[in-house]
């Protein structure tokens, strides 16, 4: 692959080696192979299920340590709300209310979400702002149902289509609108805090940074005032160096009408670096989206603490086989003690041809199989909601390990591997907790353990031109894939996403 001068200077302003665009080109000639599907982990294999007990008893030893620990609340938020208004820019465009009634144009276009959101806008926790502003200002139901929308999404109006999910009203108390982002904040003053002070990293669009802020100086007085707790809140940006090469159908470099190289975002899995970057003890990570009106905090921060809980109590576990493998030589009894952990506690599984190895070559195969970043995953029951989920995987080295899968990583014309799929039983809500240190204290450097040959490639159009794009493995797919992982059943009340507007209906987004 040549590059021209003018090239070599692109790459390098964005910090690109020419070696990874050379990596990512052949990955598009290669293709991506599917994920090749064992199991399904269900409860009693692969997914924990804690009773009430164990629940209490968990939650007690994440307290007892976090007092001491630096804790964290990553969330990733660079998201667009765009997405989510879809259907009412579609109507914006549609509808002429000047010659048709808005039920002849539900009857047209069938867009039942727009006619469910414009019947229930009083549920809706930015109605009142809304209204206020076009009051008087219409003639008939039509006219008022079509500037509600306008309104909400026009530059001249509120804009809610160019701000991100983490700036928009998600729920209303009384008076009161409350935003994802302050939502956040109170959710982490009940888990993520630490001698009075919470840690929260969001990760956002750089032209949204000074709203971030400014939102945040209003919400910490907010919560401040209701919980007692203050905030130690910092941003990041996507990095320009995790942007892909995009290809046309050729696998050659697209480019540019100016003949430049054409670069897309790498997706959600580029946050790795931003993650890899934060140095906290234990890190809590869910999504800008999924969060809860005030009535159901607590179960929330339950349910988190007994994950953090389990985190810590099998990383305890670990730090002490670890030093024990560090100091010396132990016996065969202490292996047998450990891998015995490693296979309940941290469902590894183990070669058949591992009794046979040498007892340094177990040691070496112990030590690598223990000295990783931990990951615990919240799963709740499949109820239909579209997503990953979690799965035995064979890799291409005939390692078995739990992995989070997308639907889009199946081979579902292979009819063994979709019957695997669409036996899941459990869904994943992006609710995690971290530990990223090993038992020196010493952080692990995350980009070791990503699996590269996890991502995406997916068909765009660019001024009317084909071209293949190259997503990066997915924070919680490719880029933890050589984690030590453990799934953990959470409840249904924990998981709350906002995809499209209309969700914000649902009855666990409706305030107090």
């Amino acid at each position: 692959m040549q590059f021209s001068e003018t090239d070599l200077k692109q790459l390098s302003e964005k910090g690109v080696s020419k070696e990874k665009v050379v990596d990512q080109i052949n990955t598009f000639k290669e293709g991506i192979p599917f994920v090749h599907l064992e199991e399904p982990a269900i409860v009693g294999n692969g997914i924990s299920r804690f009773s009430d007990t164990e629940g209490e008893a968990l939650v007690a030893a994440f307290e007892a340590v976090a007092a001491g620990s630096d804790l964290l609340k990553f969330v990733p938020a660079s998201g667009a709300a765009s997405r989510m208004f879809k259907s009412m820019f579609a109507f914006l465009e549609e509808f002429d209310v000047r010659n048709e009634t808005f039920e002849a144009y539900i009857q047209r276009t069938k867009r039942t979400d727009v006619e469910t959101l414009l019947e229930r806008r009083k549920e809706m926790p930015f109605y009142r702002n809304i209204q206020e502003r076009i009051a008087g200002k219409t003639m008939s139901e039509d006219e008022e149902k079509y500037l509600f929308i306008k309104e909400m999404l026009s530059e001249e109006g509120l804009n809610y289509g160019f701000y991100p999910k983490g700036l928009l009203p998600f729920h209303s108390y009384e008076k009161k609108v409350v935003t994802a982002f302050e939502e956040h904040l109170k959710e982490g003053a009940r888990y993520a805090e630490t001698n009075g002070k919470a840690s929260l990293h969001f990760t956002i669009s750089p032209q949204h940074e000074l709203l971030f802020k400014q939102e945040f100086e209003v919400a910490r007085a907010r919560v401040h005032h209701w919980t007692g707790i203050d905030f130690d809140v910092d941003f990041s940006f996507q990095k320009t160096a995790t942007d892909t090469i995009a290809v046309d159908t050729d696998n050659k470099p697209f480019r540019n009408t100016d003949g430049s190289l054409l670069f897309r975002p790498g997706g959600h899995g580029a946050l790795i670096e931003n993650l890899n970057d934060q140095n906290a003890d234990v890190i809590f990570i869910k999504n800008i989206d999924n969060v809860v009106p005030s009535r159901n905090l607590a179960a929330v921060a339950q349910s988190k603490k007994i994950l953090g809980g389990a985190l810590l109590k099998v990383q305890q576990q670990i730090f002490e086989y670890a030093r024990l493998l560090d100091s010396g030589t132990p016996d065969a009894t202490a292996l047998i003690e450990i891998k015995t952990f490693l296979g309940s506690e941290l469902n590894v599984r183990f070669a058949d041809s591992f009794e046979h190895f040498s007892l340094m070559d177990q040691i070496k195969v112990l030590k690598d199989k223990m000295d990783r970043p931990i990951r615990v995953c919240g799963m709740v029951k499949n109820e239909g909601e579209p997503g990953g989920g979690p799965f035995w995987v064979r890799d291409q080295n005939d390692n078995i390990s739990l992995q989070i899968v997308e639907s889009a990583q199946v081979d579902m014309s292979n009819t063994e591997q979709a019957g695997i799929l669409k036996g899941s039983t459990h869904f994943n809500p992006v609710d995690l907790v971290c530990g990223v240190k090993n038992y020196k204290g010493e952080k692990y450097d995350l980009l070791n353990y990503v699996d590269a040959k996890l991502g995406f490639i997916t068909g765009k159009t660019k001024e009317g031109r084909e071209l293949k794009a190259l997503e990066l493995p997915g924070l919680w797919n490719g880029a933890m894939a050589f984690w030590n992982t453990i799934f953990v059943e959470v409840p249904t009340v924990t998981f709350n996403p906002v995809k499209t507007v209309n969700d914000l209906l649902r009855p666990s987004h409706q305030g107090e």
